[in-house]
Formats: C-alpha cells, sequence, structure tokens
C-alpha cells in the first residue's frame, strides 16, 4: 500500500499546480513546491506561489509557508504546513530526494525535468513524452480528457485558445494591450461592468469587456509584455469562485492522484 509519507515536489505554484498540491496535502503526502523568485500568476488568491510575497498564503484551509532551507522544510510538514521554497531548477531535490516530482510549471514545454529526477516523474500538459522524459504525463486541456492519466505518447496540442472559450467556462482574459508596468485600479473580487477600467499598462488602460467579478489580477507594479494575461473577469459574478480551486485544477489534481496510487500500489 502507498505510504503517507511519501515526499512529493511539484514544481511550479500557480493555479494548477496549488490544486495538485492541495490535493496531495489533504491525502496526507509531504507535498514541496518550488518556485521562481517573481511568480506571475494571475489568480493569486488560489495560488500558493503568493507565499513568495507574503511568506505565508492559505487556500481552502491549507498553508504554504516560505522556507530557505531544507531544514525548514522538515520543520514546516511538522507544523501542518506546506512548504515553498524559490528555486527555479528544482536543485532541492538532490537534498530531499522526492518519491514523486510533478513538473507543474506549465511552460508548455519541458524546462528541464528529467525521468530520472524521482522514482515517479509526473508532467502536466504539453511538452512532455510519456515514457522518455517524464514517467506520466496529465493531460491539462478543457474537454473529454480532461485530467487523463497518459503513459505513453504527448499529451493533446496546445490550442492557444483559453479554457474561457469554451461552454465550460464563463470568464474573459484581460490581456496587457503594451509591454510596460502593470498598474491595478481594481482588485480581485471587485465586481465590474463591460467597458470599466481595470488597470493601466504605463498610461494605456486595460478595460474588462465583459462584466462580472474580477477572478485573476496580476499584482500591482509588475512588468508584462504585449498581449500577457494579465487578469480574467468571471460574468456569472459569484464572489467565491474567485476564493476557492475551479474545476479544471480539480481533475488535473485527481490525474495525479491516480497516477501515484497506480504507481506504488503495484
Amino acid at each position: 500500500m502507498v505510504r503517507n509519507n511519501l515526499k512529493v515536489l511539484i514544481r511550479g505554484a500557480g493555479e494548477l499546480a496549488s490544486g495538485v498540491a492541495h490535493r496531495l496535502s489533504q491525502c496526507h503526502f509531504r507535498v514541496l513546491m518550488t518556485e521562481i523568485p517573481q511568480p506571475l500568476a494571475v489568480r493569486r488568491e488560489v495560488a500558493f506561489c503568493e507565499a513568495v510575497y507574503q511568506r505565508e498564503k492559505e487556500v481552502e484551509g491549507v498553508v504554504a509557508k516560505l522556507v530557505s532551507s531544507p531544514d525548514e522544510i522538515y520543520l514546516t510538514w511538522q507544523e501542518g504546513k506546506l512548504p515553498l521554497m524559490i528555486d527555479p531548477e528544482a536543485e532541492v531535490k538532490d537534498v530531499v530526494k522526492p518519491d514523486v516530482l510533478v513538473d507543474a510549471i506549465m511552460a508548455k514545454k519541458n524546462l528541464g525535468t528529467k525521468i530520472t529526477d524521482a522514482p515517479l516523474v509526473i508532467g502536466l500538459g504539453v511538452g512532455f513524452e510519456a515514457g522518455k522524459d517524464v514517467h506520466v504525463v496529465i493531460e491539462t486541456n478543457r474537454g473529454h480528457n480532461l485530467g487523463r492519466v497518459i503513459r505513453e505518447g504527448w499529451a493533446e496540442p496546445d490550442t492557444g485558445v483559453p479554457g474561457e472559450g469554451t461552454a465550460l467556462s464563463a470568464d474573459i482574459v484581460l490581456r496587457a494591450p503594451k509591454a510596460g508596468r502593470f498598474l491595478t485600479v481594481k482588485r480581485i473580487g471587485d465586481h465590474v461592468q463591460k467597458g470599466d477600467v481595470v488597470a493601466f499598462v504605463d498610461e494605456v488602460p486595460v478595460k474588462a469587456l465583459i462584466g462580472g467579478v474580477i477572478r485573476g489580477l496580476l499584482r500591482d507594479g509588475t512588468q508584462v509584455h504585449q498581449g500577457m494575461k494579465s487578469g480574467d473577469v468571471d460574468s456569472r459574478g459569484i464572489d467565491s469562485y474567485c476564493y476557492t480551486i475551479t474545476d479544471k485544477p480539480r481533475a488535473i489534481a485527481g490525474g495525479v492522484l491516480e497516477a501515484i496510487l497506480s504507481h506504488f500500489n503495484r
């Protein structure tokens, strides 16, 4: 049977990675996350990477805590919290020696994860070949196969169309109109009407394309490039959706959990 003290290292701590981390921590795995020095998550209220800025971040009752050394990782686990370390290359894996490594960076390409990094290596979405550079790939495209465990081959190609364009979602992405500094006018949880100014990039306004509630927004002062995803508005207007994990990360987390259990329960 699977040991409940399995160590799982998750590369990345954005929305999808955090959904995976939340579920695995609730299943009593010892989860460690690694991040870059300046995370760019949009749905910050459900992303553990906010701990980089706030020292700690709670998502649905699970708390991530920023740590700076391997010794702090074990102390944080003892506190019942999820350690998060600034470590873009996930070099801590050589010290912690995880049983499972999950690449949840969502870069649409492999940034260095190898099938030899852990006894079980899992890649989320495109950029990984199951059986070659990871053991398992989890499908991340919305639709029939979302969360599917792929043990041979690739995930579906990136369509370039956000999930918001499907019948399964009701929010619209806000994108930077130019390169520059992102300056917020509104906050996550604020309600807006179509045409309301949500933020500026330097002097150029970023306007809501529909009415609803702001579910995601980059941090004030973030440097952006033209076309960069900077926020999203959910037309359903339900405030609680800004602060709870959505269906997509939950489905992907289920696929990761299936991959772990099927591997170690053989």
